[in-house]
């Protein structure tokens, strides 16, 4: 349908912001906000392909690729935390189960997410180049 197109094109501003060494990239930002879509639509299993090739694009484009740099570590905190728009895998379980309505937890799922990014980022950046 284009979604996932659609929504990356609105998301690589926000991205740029969090990731701006990896944006300047064509193929790294590429996967990056594949990543980030498939995320945010729920996609997990279509998500992890997506964020490996970006932390390997990452590696490569790394001066000290035996190290995790500041980006790759806020890409596993972020694909760890996950932000969620549609739950779909949650949702596909409570419908499975016989729930009358299964996405009667989104509003549970975006604070909860949101909250779990933002907390996951704010310790990233206390904790960048700490090791």
């Amino acid at each position: 349908s284009g979604l996932m197109q659609k929504l990356s094109c609105v998301l690589s501003p926000f991205l740029s912001r969090i990731f701006p060494e990896t944006c300047r990239d064509a193929e790294a930002r590429g996967y990056l906000c594949a990543n980030f879509t498939a995320n945010l639509l729920g996609l997990g299993s279509a998500a992890t392909p997506m964020g490996v090739g970006c932390v390997h694009r990452m590696q490569t484009l790394s001066p000290t690729p035996e190290r995790a740099g500041n980006e790759m570590c806020r890409l596993i905190v972020m694909n760890t935390a996950s932000v969620q728009l549609l739950p779909t895998t949650v949702a596909a379980l409570r419908a499975g189960l016989g729930a009358d309505s299964p996405f009667e937890i989104l509003p549970a799922v975006w604070v909860s997410s949101v909250c779990s990014v933002a907390v996951g980022l704010l310790a990233a950046a206390l904790l960048e180049d700490a090791a």
